[in-house]
């Protein structure tokens, strides 16, 4: 994998009552992020021992891509529910390959 590669850890602590929500919201993104031009790997997880934690990980081909991610129709559909839905706003970080 090249270095220049984007690498996105993003992770959202949903509202304890609203978990299911928050995990169908969350899973409604993966297949259209998928077929997305410079998607390489996008993937949800939650934490085993806290139910309210998700975390996407995510490879995307360079800045551009996930900058065009946000702005799809599925994504600003999911951010309008991140109030009704989430703990806290989302903590997206953007890394890049050391070695």
């Amino acid at each position: 994998m090249s270095a220049s590669v984007l690498h996105v850890i993003a992770r959202v602590t949903a509202k304890p009552d609203r978990i299911k929500e928050t995990a169908a919201m969350m899973e409604g993104l993966v297949a259209p992020t998928r077929l997305e031009d410079g998607c390489l790997r996008y993937e949800l997880l939650c934490n085993a021992a806290d139910p309210t934690d998700f975390t996407m990980v995510e490879e995307w081909r360079d800045d551009a891509a996930l900058d065009l991610h946000f702005t799809k129709p599925h994504m600003i559909a999911a951010f309008a529910q991140v109030p009704d839905l989430l703990a806290a706003p989302p903590d997206v970080r953007r890394y890049r390959r050391v070695v």
